[in-house]
């Protein structure tokens, strides 16, 4: 799988984690030069609190378009150390 934006392979991994019909890739499948950290955070009832970087791709950003479970709850314990993507990122095999 590929995580696409902007022209730019963000995530390429053969071995994602399927949760809610997202693809979470393993951290070191990501390329890190693109991920600028936020301070968004959000609330998952089962998963726990998420994390999000935008993405910095050729000068353009995309606001909080990647997301990750920093210490996931017990029931997503297979996402941590992973990242997924939304906002227009391409998931493509």
């Amino acid at each position: 799988m590929k995580a696409i934006w902007n022209n730019q392979v963000i995530a390429q991994s053969n071995d994602t984690v399927v949760v809610e019909n997202n693809h979470y890739f393993p951290k070191e499948s990501v390329n890190a030069d693109f991920l600028k950290p936020s301070d968004t955070h959000t609330t998952c009832p089962w998963k726990g609190l998420a994390s999000y970087y935008t993405l910095e791709v050729d000068g353009k950003q995309n606001l909080d378009a990647a997301w990750y479970y920093p210490e996931p709850k017990e029931a997503a314990a297979n996402i941590k150390d992973h990242i997924a993507f939304w906002k227009g990122v391409q998931i493509t095999d």
